[in-house]
């Protein structure tokens, strides 16, 4: 006698992604199962070819799956492309609070030219300082969606060309910073 396995029937399920135009559709056995599940998204043709990753950790929400972005990061290809031999590059790596968490932010600038060491510590000492007053007053979802629409980008580099003119200001790594269980 055989055993009669009993098997579940896998199907797509669609989710809903509110910060993207773009239609989602997950692989597997029911919508609960996949709940906690994460997926990544790029959005280099929604962006106009600036190669952003969203990673999205899926959730219930009544009968729909939503995702809710968890970390947004540029890919390593478009920063490769983006530099040049005659400039200096500033990187950054900080954990800063919002109104509903943590964030890690990894801030990248790239110089017109070559600059000394002072010049890129008061890039980088800024950029930390007008990043963290920004993040402050926001919550994740208005920060992922600014990030998207290079706001946040665009606000960085008017403020650090005082300091020095950049040829390249982004955000390279946006990410939340999943709280601490207690025992």
């Amino acid at each position: 006698m055989a055993d009669a396995k009993k098997t579940i029937k896998k199907g797509f399920f669609e989710v809903v992604a509110p910060m993207t135009s773009a239609k989602i559709h997950v692989y597997g056995n029911s919508a609960d199962e996949l709940v906690g599940k994460t997926v990544k998204l790029d959005l280099t043709r929604s962006l106009r070819g600036k190669s952003f990753e969203l990673v999205m950790k899926l959730a219930k929400d009544g009968e729909q799956l939503v995702g809710q972005p968890q970390s947004l990061s540029l890919a390593g290809s478009f920063i490769r492309r983006s530099m040049r031999n005659s400039a200096d590059y500033v990187e950054d790596s900080f954990i800063a609070e919002t109104k509903e968490g943590k964030v890690r932010l990894k801030p990248f600038m790239i110089s017109r030219n070559r600059v000394s060491r002072a010049v890129l510590n008061e890039l980088r000492v800024q950029a930390r300082k007008i990043l963290e007053t920004h993040v402050r007053m926001r919550t994740p979802k208005e920060l992922f969606s600014d990030l998207m629409t290079g706001k946040i980008q665009k606000e960085l580099a008017s403020k650090l060309k005082k300091v020095y003119p950049l040829a390249f200001c982004e955000i390279r790594v946006f990410e939340l910073v999943p709280e601490k269980k207690q025992f």
